[in-house]
């Protein structure tokens, strides 16, 4: 069965009409299983949309993974990944697959119009920003909405700003954009503060921002660009508009699978379901990282299981061509 994709751009390479081993998804796990595929001497092609690294590469600075005392940048670490993982032979496709077909043996991909066979296939496809799903979030997406401040914070210099969620990315955010905002109001939907107090405690000593407790977003308004943002106290009802030249929005994440809906089996919040070893319900298909169901979603965990990934794929292509 096959299913569509978007199309976001050629291939960078000159593809091969089969692969050992095809990775879709370049975040960390992605790119760890293709640094250990490609160095055990599988054929391997990492499928990726975006950016080294995935979301990653929007993180400005990261602080516990392990190895990096003083840091990196997120930008830095994806690069570096993709690095490696090019050293030994893997090869990048920069878009979407047309269409997928898991169940044929071998499965098979539509890129670019070519038909690519793949002995195996690694899903780390990830996961991206939740929508609010209030009025002028879509409206005003790109004029002063976004889900990413190392991408657009440079942007609002000396603007009032307003953060949706107090977890641990809320609040990393806004410890950046803190940096080019005149004042930053964290708005967020519980009565406590979720994020790491290492974090919170940076936030505070910035000067420039505030919390806004048990609080819910109902709309994002303005003309052209963001002007404001009303919120309802959930205990008193009371409503009110807050004064604001950008929102930035960070109340979770969703998996992206639903290009595999109908082909694997999928949790109740639709992450992908896998046995010990990261296999999948279809043979001769693994998952890796943060589209994993009950995945730990960290940098540190994606690469462990993009290690797992890759070294049960060379063990099963092994017997698979010991059997034929």
């Amino acid at each position: 069965m096959e299913f569509s994709f978007s199309v976001t751009g050629p291939p960078k390479v000159d593809l091969k009409d089969s692969y050992d081993v095809v990775v879709i998804g370049g975040g960390p796990a992605g790119l760890t299983a293709a640094i250990y595929a490609s160095r055990a001497r599988l054929s391997t092609l990492v499928i990726n949309k975006g950016a080294a690294g995935g979301l990653v590469a929007t993180t400005e600075w990261i602080e516990n993974y392990p190895g990096f005392p003083e840091g990196v940048a997120g930008a830095e670490l994806g690069r570096a990944m993709q690095t490696q993982a090019q050293r030994f032979g893997a090869e990048f496709f920069n878009g979407e697959p047309e269409a997928i077909d898991l169940a044929a043996d071998p499965r098979i991909l539509r890129l670019a119009g070519r038909e690519i066979k793949a002995r195996s296939v690694i899903i780390a496809t990830g996961t991206t920003p939740k929508k609010l799903g209030v009025p002028g979030e879509r409206e005003l997406y790109g004029h002063g909405v976004s889900y990413c401040a190392t991408c657009d914070g440079p942007f609002f210099a000396d603007k009032e700003l307003l953060v949706v969620g107090a977890g641990s990315s809320g609040v990393q955010e806004s410890l950046f954009l803190a940096k080019f905002a005149a004042k930053i109001t964290i708005v967020e939907f519980l009565a406590t503060i979720q994020a790491e107090g290492i974090l919170v405690e940076r936030f505070k000593k910035t000067g420039k921002g505030s919390f806004l407790l048990n609080h819910e977003v109902l709309a994002i308004e303005g003309d052209r660009t963001v002007s404001g943002v009303r919120v309802r106290n959930r205990s008193s009802d009371e409503e009110k508009l807050i004064p604001a030249g950008g929102v930035f929005i960070y109340v979770g994440l969703e998996p992206q699978t639903g290009a595999f809906a109908d082909q694997l089996k999928l949790d109740q919040w639709g992450y992908i379901e896998v046995d010990s070893d990261l296999r999948t319900s279809v043979e001769g298909v693994w998952a890796a990282g943060d589209v994993v169901s009950g995945a730990t979603r960290q940098i540190a965990a994606a690469v462990g299981t993009g290690t797992i990934a890759a070294i049960e794929v060379e063990h099963y292509l092994s017997s698979e061509g010991a059997a034929r």
